[in-house]
C-alpha cells in the first residue's frame, strides 16, 4: 500500500513539473537570460563605437565608484556617479515619505466612507494609471514651469513678482515622482485598512486615548504590512525612474536610470552601463529583502 502511494506521489510530482516546464522556460529566457547577458557585458571591454569587445575586463565595475585621472593616472572617487547615487536614494526616500504623508490619510478617508461609495473614491485614485506616464509628467511640467499654472496664480495674487524657478530642479523631480507613484502607496494601505476592525479604534476612544495615541498604538500596528508594502512599491520604481527625471530634471538632475541610459547611449560604455544596472538591481534586492524580513516579523508577531 505504501509503495502504491509513493508511486502515485512521484507520478503527481512529475506531472506538476511537466505542467510547470513552459512557465519555467519562459522565466529563464525572458528574465534570467537578459540578466545573464547584462552580467557578462559588465565584465567585457567597451567597444570604440558602442557595444562590447569580447575581452575580459573589470573596468566597468571599477568605474562605478572610482575613476582614473587622465593625466596623472591617479585613482579618485567618481564624484559624479556617487552624487547621482546619493540623489537617487535621497529622492526615492523623500518620494516614499511624501507619498506616505499624503497617502495614509487618503486611504483612511476612503476606508471610513460608506461601503457603497468607496469604489468611486478608489476609481479616482486609479484613474491616473489609465493615462500614459509621459502625459502625466508633462501635466506636472505645465503646472510648475515659469509660465505655468502655479506661478501664474502666485503672480496674479500678488504673492511674487517674478516666476519661481521650479522646473529642472530636484524639487520638480520630487513633485513629479510623488504624483506618479502616490497610488502605489494608497492602494496597499487602503487594503490593510479595509480589513481593519474599526471597533478597536472606538474602544481606544472609549478608554480616553487621544487621537495621536489611537493612531500610534492601534491603527499603525494594524496597517503596518500595508505601509511596508506601499513603501517598497514606491521606493523601488523611484530608484530606477527614467522618464520623470529626464523630463522634469531637464537632463541636469540625473538619477540612476538616466545615468544607465547615458552609458548605453552617448557614453558608449556598455560594460559600465551593465555594471550600473546590476548595482541598481543589488540596491533593489536589499530593499526587497528588508520588506520580506519586516513582513515576516509582522506575521510572526500576529501569529
Amino acid at each position: 500500500m505504501s509503495d502504491a502511494s509513493d508511486s502515485v506521489a512521484r507520478r503527481t510530482s512529475r506531472n506538476r513539473w511537466f505542467l510547470l516546464t513552459p512557465a519555467l522556460v519562459v522565466l529563464t529566457l525572458a528574465a534570467s537570460g537578459p540578466l545573464l547577458v547584462v552580467l557578462i557585458y559588465s565584465f567585457l571591454t567597451p567597444g570604440d563605437y558602442g557595444g562590447v569587445v569580447w575581452k575580459p575586463s573589470t573596468d566597468g565595475w571599477f568605474s562605478v565608484i572610482l575613476q582614473r585621472d587622465f593625466f596623472t593616472d591617479e585613482l579618485t572617487f567618481a564624484d559624479a556617479h556617487l552624487s547621482i547615487f546619493w540623489r537617487s536614494i535621497w529622492l526615492s526616500l523623500m518620494t516614499t515619505i511624501i507619498t506616505f504623508v499624503i497617502g495614509f490619510p487618503t486611504a483612511y478617508f476612503i476606508a471610513t466612507r460608506p461601503a457603497n461609495r468607496r469604489d468611486i473614491w478608489m476609481l479616482l485614485i486609479i484613474i491616473p494609471f489609465w493615462t500614459n506616464l509621459l502625459i502625466r509628467t508633462f501635466a506636472v511640467m505645465e503646472l510648475i514651469r515659469n509660465e505655468g499654472t502655479v506661478n501664474s496664480m502666485l503672480i496674479a495674487l500678488g504673492i511674487i513678482d517674478q516666476p519661481i524657478q521650479m522646473l529642472f530642479t530636484d524639487f520638480a523631480v520630487l513633485v513629479g515622482m510623488a504624483y506618479v507613484f502616490l497610488p502605489l502607496m494608497v492602494l496597499p494601505i487602503y487594503a490593510s485598512m479595509e480589513r481593519m476592525d474599526f471597533s478597536l479604534v472606538e474602544a481606544g476612544y472609549d478608554l480616553y486615548a487621544t487621537r495621536w495615541r489611537v493612531l500610534r498604538n492601534v491603527i499603525m500596528p494594524l496597517v503596518k504590512p500595508g505601509v511596508i508594502a506601499g513603501s517598497i512599491l514606491v521606493f523601488v520604481p523611484s530608484l530606477g525612474a527614467y522618464v520623470t527625471p529626464r523630463v522634469l530634471g531637464g537632463g541636469k538632475q540625473l538619477m540612476l536610470g538616466n545615468l544607465i541610459e547615458l552609458q548605453f547611449g552617448q557614453g558608449r560604455n556598455w560594460p559600465l552601463g551593465a555594471a550600473l544596472s546590476l548595482t541598481l538591481l543589488f540596491i533593489v534586492t536589499v530593499a526587497l529583502l528588508f520588506y520580506v524580513r519586516a513582513a515576516g516579523k509582522e506575521e510572526g508577531h500576529h501569529g
